[in-house]
């Protein structure tokens, strides 16, 4: 796996001179052949004002595109010497992609990005010159979502709040993936081993100072999402039941105001055959204890099951990503790795 020395990969010799800082472009892609030359071409135009005095990595993880995708970062490899490539022997999703570009990411800075776009590479002037002023991370926060439909903005308005009323460290609203790292960040995600990962709350977990910008984000370049609403549904499970024990607190609650209120009521039911006799049992009433008692047992057996699965993945010890290949910035040799 890539060391977080600049050492390791700069050669004066190459696309990159030693001793300047080094930003990290981390650009997980998943069947996009048609939007990588767009996206060079646009962040080439889009940076040109930090090239006097940084150097600048594009790090593509291609998560097991079954598309030409590779192909065509090569073929820009030739115009682009900046660009290093870690290929995933497999689709393993955005999250695991993204913790592949970090872990791989040789900067001094770090900044996950979209190859659609949507993350306007313009903002990163921006984002530098926050960190110049010594903020460790630099939020990138979505002024308005006008290219995203109504189901898609309410969805994620809605998840934000209840995230952030379960979680222990709430995120901030309106902030994806596209964020400024700063190397000691980088460094303290990567230490993170665990499996179940849901980034955007491991970035906000790690702490560090903090600045913010703001953004309008456009609609794609090119392609449509590949983001369906079951994977977004996975994705937001993942992000609380990784990040939060509450659901499982407030069942606690829930099963103890049930048992309370159950005492009570078989108190009233004694006391009441005692005094006026037995009552002839209702079906009704029988029928919807029982529904109601079982669907709740059920619906608690499902969240400790989700706590259960990821326990159960987490002792598995199964790496989160495999590596096929690395093609590094400097020399253009590639190396496995079983990360």
């Amino acid at each position: 796996m890539a060391g977080s020395s600049r050492d390791m990969l700069l050669d004066d010799s190459g696309p990159v001179q030693k001793g300047r800082p080094l930003i990290s472009l981390i650009i997980p892609v998943f069947n996009e052949e048609n939007s990588i030359r767009v996206f060079l071409e646009r962040t080439a135009d889009a940076l040109v004002s930090l090239r006097n005095a940084f150097d600048i990595e594009y790090l593509f993880v291609n998560d097991g595109s079954r598309d030409a995708t590779e192909r065509t970062i090569m073929t820009c490899r030739e115009e682009w010497p900046e660009i290093s490539l870690v290929n995933l022997s497999r689709n393993f999703g955005k999250e695991a992609a993204l913790s592949a570009g970090l872990n791989h990411a040789s900067g001094d800075v770090a900044i996950p990005i979209d190859v659609d776009l949507q993350d306007p590479p313009e903002v990163i002037v921006q984002m530098i010159a926050h960190w110049q002023q010594g903020a460790k991370v630099v939020n990138a926060r979505r002024a308005r979502r006008d290219a995203d439909t109504w189901a898609k903005r309410t969805s994620a308005g809605l998840f934000y709040r209840l995230f952030n009323t379960l979680a222990d460290h709430p995120i901030p609203s309106g902030v994806g993936d596209f964020r400024l790292l700063d190397r000691e960040v980088v460094d303290a995600i990567c230490a993170m081993g665990e499996r179940s990962r849901f980034n955007k709350a491991i970035f906000s977990w790690v702490g560090f100072e903090t600045a913010e910008i703001e953004y309008d984000r456009p609609a794609r370049a090119e392609g449509g999402s590949q983001w369906s609403y079951w994977k977004l549904w996975k994705l937001a499970l993942d992000g609380i039941f990784a990040s939060s024990t509450t659901p499982l607190r407030i069942w606690t609650y829930v099963g103890l105001s049930m048992a309370v209120a159950s005492l009570l009521y078989s108190a009233f039911l004694f006391f009441r055959t005692l005094l006026f006799g037995v009552d002839t049992p209702g079906y009704a009433s029988t029928a919807i204890l029982i529904l109601t008692f079982g669907g709740m047992n059920m619906f608690a057996l499902g969240i400790i099951g989700e706590y259960v699965g990821r326990i159960y993945t987490e002792v598995r010890q199964r790496p989160l990503y495999i590596v096929r290949s690395y093609i590094q910035l400097d020399t253009g040799e590639g190396e496995q790795d079983g990360s």
